[in-house]
């Protein structure tokens, strides 16, 4: 199995909604994305997959590693090997690889944010510098949609973080801020032992409300000049968008169960949001 080919299969594995926006790009934006995507699984899954903290911390530090190999033209993983082709004709900053680890390695320090602050710069590091690589690979012409990138994968790790509150809290994890539990009168129980209610619903629209308003200022910044470029962002964000109304019309029941779009709708979305360029 070939580099790229390893990584394909484990974009498809996933399931991920990302993989429906990745099907519209030229085969080697695609080739690129695709290995970036895989990189953020395989990190994410040493973080997830693993119950023996120590033995995360050492699998992030050999990534760590491979990363600076990368970087010098020495990958030796399937990952990185993709992804090494890629780095120079898309400006790809290695920095950017080490702060996504960053971000895996505070899930293992950190199962509370205090403030929304906190949690920004959590989202910055999982989800926002994903955004900025991803946006160099569909293609960058102004600075203002690097901004625009970095908005929309706050945006996107919001929409996460409403849909697996039930799964996250199963781990112990609690990402919605404790001054915002506190402001809801919605103790950090209630989520941890899965207990629906009134406050919790008013929590969670508070929540998704943010979100939404995230999308917008997020939009708001895409240059013109490079919206055709950046299409396959905006196909997931009328995906993740669709699965926010629909986690909204479902009554916020996020505790005990996983909402998702099937994969026609998926398709579909990212299809209408392809031809309308």
């Amino acid at each position: 199995m070939s580099p790229d080919e390893y990584c394909q299969q484990k974009a498809v594995q996933s399931g991920s909604s990302f993989y429906y926006s990745f099907l519209f790009l030229p085969a080697e934006r695609r080739r690129a994305i695709t290995a970036l995507y895989a990189f953020c699984r395989e990190v994410d899954d040493t973080v997830d997959e693993c119950t023996d903290i120590s033995v995360a911390r050492n699998k992030l530090m050999w990534w760590r590693t491979e990363v600076q190999a990368m970087l010098k033209g020495n990958p030796s993983h399937p990952v990185t090997k993709a992804l090494q082709p890629h780095l120079a004709p898309y400006e790809l900053d290695g920095k950017h690889f080490q702060a996504i680890i960053d971000g895996m390695e505070m899930d293992l320090d950190q199962t509370r944010y205090l403030d929304f602050t906190g949690l920004k710069r959590y989202c910055w590091h999982v989800a926002s510098v994903v955004g900025i690589l991803s946006a160099r690979i569909f293609g960058v012409t102004k600075d203002e949609t690097l901004q625009y990138a970095e908005k929309l994968g706050l945006a996107f790790q919001l929409t996460n973080i409403i849909r697996d509150v039930g799964e996250d809290a199963r781990k112990g994890r609690i990402y919605i801020p404790v001054n915002e539990l506190q402001q809801f009168q919605v103790p950090a129980a209630d989520i941890l032992n899965a207990r629906h209610s009134e406050n919790f619903e008013k929590l969670m629209r508070f929540q998704a409300e943010r979100a939404q308003d995230v999308y917008e200022e997020a939009l708001a910044l895409l240059p013109k000049s490079d919206r055709r470029a950046q299409r396959p962002g905006l196909m997931m964000a009328a995906i993740y968008r669709a699965l926010l109304d629909e986690i909204q019309h479902d009554g916020f029941h996020v505790l005990t169960q996983k909402i998702s779009l099937t994969p026609i709708r998926k398709l579909w979305l990212a299809w209408k949001t392809y031809v309308r360029g």
